[in-house]
């Protein structure tokens, strides 16, 4: 008997094919209906009139997506720092609504929905800066000694630079939206009110006019936000040393101040 005719039951299975190099290739034939995934495809089962011939191709595995759903407070949120870091960047010609949605992977309707438009949303942005370096600043003048209060203000702007340069660009570029009260000038004008009330004390008690309090207070603060501009930039040297210089011109001028200053190049009428 043949080896054919000594075969029991019905056709004997065909050998498993082989590769070219002689390898066993039926471990890596799935079963129909049995997905698998090589190479980051998935394989995908396609039936035919017989099970037997099913047809099979390769087709891209669905990508895992990492957008999370947010809520509306959460979206908000995500929104205002994109946009703070454009205006920022860009100022607020340059920035668009389109930009910002990209960014944030929505579309302008949702942006829309938020702030009403690129206004509303610089709008919120600027308004979030200045209550949080006003509020800094405000928190930071607790001692009781002038020249300690003028070190204390300077060097709360300085670390504001440092730890929210994105805000303070923000705050520097000026913006024809914006009126006087809602920019950098507005803080250094909130801030210099209130040094305006202590040096009003000190010069009271010196002898000197109180009502000069407030010229000297908005020249103080300025000379303060003048150099937090510049060191913007150039961040050097660092800030405590810069903190330091300034409080040396400001306090050594003003612990020699005259009470009746005047100036020497103009000439009375002989």
């Amino acid at each position: 008997m043949s080896a054919a005719d000594r075969q029991d039951g019905p056709a004997a299975r065909p050998a498993p094919p082989r590769s070219r190099r002689g390898h066993d290739m039926s471990t890596r034939i799935p079963r129909q209906g049995v997905t698998e995934r090589q190479r980051g495809d998935e394989m995908t089962d396609i039936p035919g009139n017989d099970a037997s011939s099913a047809r099979r191709r390769a087709v891209p595995a669905p990508k895992s997506s990492s957008r999370v759903r947010m809520s509306a407070a959460q979206r908000r949120e995500q929104l205002i720092s994109i946009a703070r870091q454009l205006f920022a960047e860009r100022g607020f010609d340059a920035t668009s609504i389109e930009e910002v949605a990209a960014r944030a992977r929505v579309s302008k309707p949702v942006i829309y929905e938020h702030f009403g438009g690129k206004e509303g949303l610089y709008a919120v942005v600027v308004d979030r800066e200045v209550r949080s370096l006003l509020e800094r600043i405000t928190s930071a003048l607790t001692a009781g000694h002038p020249r300690e209060l003028l070190e204390q203000a300077a060097l709360t702007l300085l670390t504001y630079i440092e730890e929210e340069t994105s805000g303070f660009r923000v705050l520097v570029r000026e913006s024809p939206l914006m009126s006087a009260t809602g920019n950098f000038s507005s803080v250094m004008n909130d801030v210099a009110h209130q040094v305006e009330h202590i040096l009003g004390a000190e010069f009271s008690s010196r002898g000197y006019d109180p009502k000069l309090a407030e010229l000297y207070s908005q020249a103080l603060v300025g000379m303060v936000a003048l150099i937090g501009r510049w060191w913007l930039e150039v961040r050097t040297p660092r800030k405590e040393v810069v903190a330091a210089h300034l409080v040396n011109l400001a306090w050594n001028g003003l612990s020699h101040l005259e009470a009746k200053p005047g100036l020497i190049t103009v000439r009375k009428p002989g």
